[in-house]
């Protein structure tokens, strides 16, 4: 999970994402919090547990200033798994926030703290509690004195087409393919422009245990090319399926032949498997000496030895 952890802050630090996730999972899509708006937030905080202290953290935290009348704390919690204790870490960071502004001195007025978790399960919804009282029992006749505690869980894999399509940065991409992934459809990428490639594709593989997104990204050209899209992404995955599909069936293929003619004693099977292999263009000689497992020098002494061809 550290991993994970570390990973998912690329992508939502960038203030025009930021920016773009409040906006529409709390203000319907107006454009309220812009990204100058907002100035990094201290997100560490330190509690203190059998007289030692302790350091938690926010996945991701930002000031919102607007002018000299309001100052916010927004933070995430990023979620792939339901957290059946999500309240009492929330308010926990909550109240951490509300601790540091009472130690402040210089601030003239205080401020809330507002925390979105973000669920991007794609399997069931998030049934896990969303409040105190779904941590814990609570006597009835205690309930008027325990105060209640809620979140705002918002499952992105859940969203309509019509909440998605208000996002206008890089995090639409992430809920469209969330959002097919639950449906079990074929993701197939869009033209849309990527801003932050390699935060988007860190996150996805992050998120999904998969890192053909990433992986994608650094080992082909797009890594040196401007104007990257999913469509881009998605394309690059299927070459690299499809080369990695034939390698595996050539691999296979070579040894089932191997075995097959060393069984019924025919010592130049492996020298025409190697011909046969150099004269259709199959791979490198390289490739070819990977395959039979031998050294180079004797796959280009048999390529040397073959008859020329036009």
């Amino acid at each position: 999970m550290a991993e994970k952890d570390i990973t998912e802050k690329n992508l939502e630090d960038w203030n025009d994402v930021f920016a773009d996730i409040v906006n529409v999972l709390l203000f319907d899509g107006d454009r309220l919090i812009k990204e100058d708006d907002l100035v990094p937030d201290t997100k560490d905080s330190m509690f203190k547990a059998d007289g030692v202290l302790h350091e938690q953290e926010r996945d991701v935290s930002k000031l919102w200033r607007d002018g000299e009348i309001r100052i916010s704390i927004i933070g995430f919690e990023n979620q792939s798994r339901q957290d059946y204790k999500m309240p009492l870490r929330v308010i926990s960071y909550d109240g951490a926030s509300y601790k540091r502004q009472l130690l402040d001195g210089s601030l003239s007025k205080n401020y809330p703290v507002v925390t979105l978790v973000l669920y991007f399960g794609t399997h069931e919804r998030w049934t896990a509690p969303k409040s105190l009282y779904g941590c814990f029992d609570v006597p009835e006749r205690l309930r008027p004195f325990v105060n209640d505690y809620k979140i705002s869980v918002f499952e992105i894999a859940w969203l309509d087409d019509a909440t998605i399509e208000k996002f206008s940065s890089d995090f639409k991409i992430l809920a469209k393919y969330f959002q097919a992934k639950r449906l079990n459809a074929d993701y197939v990428g869009s033209n849309d422009e990527i801003r932050h490639v390699d935060s988007l594709l860190k996150l996805m593989s992050a998120l999904t245990g998969d890192n053909s997104f990433e992986l994608a990204y650094n080992e082909s050209s797009l890594s040196n090319k401007g104007g990257v899209t999913m469509c881009d992404v998605v394309e690059r995955i299927m070459i690299k399926g499809i080369n990695k599909g034939i390698e595996q069936g050539l691999e296979q293929g070579l040894e089932q032949g191997l075995e097959r003619g060393l069984a019924e004693g025919k010592a130049e099977a492996k020298t025409e498997l190697i011909m046969n292999l150099i004269e259709s263009r199959a791979g490198t000689l390289e490739q070819i000496a990977a395959w039979v497992k031998l050294p180079v020098e004797e796959i280009q002494r048999i390529a040397q030895a073959m008859p020329a061809t036009n």
